[in-house]
Order: C-alpha cells, then sequence, then structure tokens
C-alpha cells in the first residue's frame, strides 16, 4: 500500500489505515525530519524479527532505536532522566537526534537483548508522530540505506515503493526525504558524548 500525507495536516483516516497494519503485525516505511526509515511496533515480536532479518542482524544484538510521540511517551520507556538531560532533551526535541538512555523494563527484553540502553527519537515530523500517538506504542526506527555507493540513502518516496514494496506492507509518501541522518547522542556516560554527527546541532 502506496500513501501520501502531507505533514502540516496528515489525514486521520489514513493515520488510522497504517495503525491497523502495525497492529497486524506489519512493516511500514515512513518519513521522518532525516531520512526515510523501516519500522513496525515495537511490542510485536515477530515483526521486530523481521526488521532484524532484513538489516541482516540478531534480534538480541539490534542497535535499533525507535520513535516515540512526545516527552510523556519517552518517559514510559526509560529510567528517571536527570534533571540536565532532561533539559537537553527538552530543548531538542522535537528534532534530527536520537538520545540514547537507561531503558526500564517497558521496553521489550527481545528489543534491548542485553543491553540496558535504547535510543529514542521524536521527529519533527507530524505524519509519524500521528502514527505512534494514535497506535500508543513506539515505531521501530531504522534508516533505509542505498545500495548505491555514492547515494547512502533512497530520498525519493516512489523510488522507495518500487524498491521495497514487497518488504513493507505501507510506504509512506511524505515528500521527499533527507540525505543525512540523525546526530545520535549519549546520554548514559558521565559526560554526554556525540557518537554520531549528523543532521542538527545540538542545542546545550
Amino acid at each position: 500500500m502506496f500513501v501520501r500525507l502531507f505533514n502540516e495536516n496528515p489525514n486521520p483516516r489514513e493515520i488510522r489505515k497504517i495503525v491497523e497494519v502495525l497492529r497486524n503485525g506489519g512493516l511500514i516505511i515512513y518519513p521522518t525530519d532525516t531520512v526515510y526509515s523501516l519500522g513496525c511496533d515495537i511490542t510485536n515480536q515477530k515483526a521486530v524479527e523481521k526488521v532484524a532479518r532484513w538489516k541482516g542482524v540478531k534480534i538480541e544484538k539490534n542497535n535499533f532505536s525507535f520513535v516515540c510521540s512526545d516527552f510523556s511517551h519517552l518517559s514510559e520507556y526509560t529510567r528517571p532522566i536527570q534533571n540536565n538531560i532532561f533539559k537537553l532533551i527538552k530543548k531538542n526535541l522535537p528534532g534530527p537526534f536520537t538520545f540514547i538512555l537507561e531503558a526500564n523494563n517497558n521496553v521489550p527484553k527481545y528489543f534491548k537483548g542485553k543491553k540496558k540502553t535504547v535510543g529514542i527519537r521524536i521527529p519533527d515530523n507530524n505524519i509519524i508522530r500521528e502514527v505512534v500517538s494514535e497506535l500508543g506504542n513506539p515505531i521501530v526506527s531504522t534508516s533505509i540505506h542505498d545500495e548505491d555507493e555514492v547515494l547512502e540513502y533512497t530520498t525519493d518516496p516512489e523510488l522507495i515503493f518500487e524498491k521495497y514494496q514487497d518488504l513493507a506492507d505501507v510506504i509512506i509518501d511524505g515528500g521527499y526525504g533527507e540525505m543525512t541522518p540523525s546526530t545520535v547522542v549519549d546520554c548514559t556516560l558521565d559526560e554526554i558524548e556525540i557518537i554520531r554527527k549528523g543532521k542538527g546541532e545540538l542545542n546545550f
């Protein structure tokens, strides 16, 4: 299924259709404020396993992050966040950042494996935040890479559909994607560390 949605005002009926697919264990490809990503409901183990197989990784060794809809949603999946870290996150989200935080027991064991941390995103993109909000659970976020060595990421939704229509149950056209992934910020160490520089300047 190929669904065109507008970031300013995503159609609620189409959002509900996408959520139904996720609830039934389906995979979706969706826009963010950076690159297009493949995802599923993190509470559906079989769906997460499908994503892991596609990435060629063992589910317990994955480094997948996931998308939350807002700050209260984020706090449902993390241990209590120190005040200075919370202020940093609040200043920079929604935005093109993945924050690595300490996970709590609401993150499924099969998803985090033996790790005690998770990467969490709240993209500055209404489409995917509306999907997550309607679903009520976070969605796996792993970027769609391009096999072309020059183009690291595929940005055109129609080309993504041509290439991945057999993998994903829904491909959302939210306009052209970016070429630069999110900046990854580790907040679990004594000092905050940027472990991948991507889109966006971290605002301290």
